[in-house]
């Protein structure tokens, strides 16, 4: 994309930029490719914002890759929880044990090496060995794609094999071999600070001069909007149990339990994330109706639960495509029953073991003041798709 002196001058205003007005964040304060590894993994479709106090309170509790690797796993999804997509723990750990079994509790500090642990690819890979190893390594990521875009007038959609490619080797073109973990910094910054996907700030770009977007006036439209999946409908219900004394009762993730006695069914059980979680259902037809049939199964065919079900105030969460909402419904019980696969829990501190956004949400709504809810829960819901 671009040569000689205007290369040079590329690199040194993007540089001299980053140096200046770059973000104060943790993990740039270290070269250790734990800490970024792990900076990296949690940044994932994750706000810098959001990240920050989850990785430094993550490294309190797993300050070394030997400590994550030794970690029971519900240990590690407990100080994940509330990040999200959590399948980036289970790999993160995965990783971890590799390392210390094959590479003596170093990151590797290979391309090829890095590749084949679990949860790491190409973007990773380059950004982890360039900032902590100083490898000659282009990262190419959603902002730096964008960045590359604009620079190029580049249209059509970023994500498709030939145009990635593409922008692949511009940022390799690009990228200042005597600098690359700045470099790459750099770049990302631009991307998220500066050249962001609506309303980029190009008066204070530091290489808007060489914007081929910007001279053509395309950069609104540049990148071109993705065709994105339909949302699917779903519909849960869950039951919360009560008991006198505040405790109510968690269910074991479905993977932890014997086949053939897992409480709920497949397609909820991803939905929950793999984690500790009410009892929950997909509503086919009416909440209520179908809540209650669930309800005996935990209170002894007991006539009287008839009674203490209430209904609570639904709540909303989107899982990628699913766009979930879920009624809860309050049961108040004598006893919390003992079940194999369970525990009996606070319900106003659910820390003890892992547990999703989602399961937070319906705590939540158990624990407001007790209302009626005026409109019943009667539902149509689509079947659940994976």
């Amino acid at each position: 994309m671009l040569t000689g002196t205007a290369l040079s001058r590329f690199r040194k205003n993007l540089l001299a930029w980053f140096a200046e007005f770059q973000r104060d964040l943790p993990w740039r304060r270290t070269s250790n490719p734990y800490c970024i590894w792990l900076s990296e993994i949690m940044l994932q479709q994750t706000r810098v914002a959001t990240v920050i106090p989850y990785y430094q309170r993550f490294l309190e509790h797993f300050p070394t890759v030997e400590a994550l690797a030794g970690a029971p796993e519900q240990e590690v999804l407990r100080h994940w929880a509330g990040l999200g997509y959590y399948s980036r723990a289970r790999n993160l750990q995965k990783a971890a044990q590799q390392i210390v079994a094959e590479h003596h509790s170093r990151f590797p500090d290979t391309h090829a090496k890095a590749l084949e642990l679990s949860g790491i690819g190409a973007y990773t890979a380059a950004a982890i060995l360039s900032i902590a190893y100083g490898q000659k390594l282009a990262v190419l990521d959603g902002n730096v794609a964008r960045v590359l875009a604009r620079l190029g007038a580049t249209r059509g959609d970023l994500r498709t094999g030939s145009k990635w490619q593409q922008l692949q080797r511009a940022a390799d073109d690009l990228l200042a071999s005597d600098a690359p973990g700045d470099w790459n910094q750099a770049m990302m910054e631009l991307g998220a600070t500066i050249c962001t996907p609506r309303s980029p700030q190009c008066l204070l770009c530091p290489v808007a001069e060489f914007c081929q977007a910007r001279e053509l006036g395309l950069v609104e439209v540049i990148p071109e909007k993705r065709n994105k999946r339909d949302p699917v409908q779903v519909t849960l219900a869950a039951l919360v149990l009560q008991d006198a004394n505040g405790y109510t009762l968690l269910l074991a993730p479905a993977k932890s339990i014997p086949k053939g006695q897992a409480e709920v069914e497949p397609g909820v059980a991803a939905l929950l994330s793999g984690m500790w979680h009410f009892p929950t259902i997909e509503v086919r037809r009416n909440a209520s109706a179908e809540i209650r049939a669930l309800a005996r199964r935990f209170n002894n065919g007991d006539p009287k639960q008839k009674k203490n079900l209430q209904q609570l105030p639904p709540a909303r969460h989107t899982v990628t495509y699913r766009q979930i909402t879920i009624f809860p419904f309050r049961m108040e019980v004598a006893k919390i029953p003992l079940l194999d696969h369970a525990r009996v829990l606070p319900l106003d501190d659910l820390s003890l073991v892992p547990v999703s956004n989602l399961t937070r949400k319906v705590a939540r709504a158990a624990l407001l003041p007790q209302h009626p809810v005026s409109k019943p829960a009667k539902v149509v819901s689509s079947a659940l798709q994976f």
